[in-house]
């Protein structure tokens, strides 16, 4: 019994080829993303906190590299769901 081929990727583009273009999908071209930082000021809380918070899932985020990045609307989902009234 032969043995199934490995997949493996394509041929790398030459450095002077252009790189494949894909289209880029309309709801995410929508999103708007914000920094630790910037969702730090929004909450008024510390980054280690939002930090905790990306964490402990309780505000999705995506990696960048080294660092996360927080859909706003996560942050103003995240605040709405969050309020109370006090009575």
């Amino acid at each position: 019994m032969p043995d199934k081929p490995i997949d493996q990727p394509g041929p790398r583009p030459r450095a002077d080829e252009p790189a494949e273009i894909r289209p880029v999908d309309p709801v995410l071209s929508d999103v708007k993303f914000l920094t630790v930082a910037e969702v730090a000021a929004v909450m008024r809380v510390s980054k280690m906190t939002v930090y905790r918070m990306v964490h402990a899932a309780e505000l999705p985020a995506v990696r960048v590299g080294r660092s996360f990045r927080v859909p706003e609307k996560a942050v103003h989902d995240y605040l709405r769901d969050a309020f109370i009234e006090a009575g």
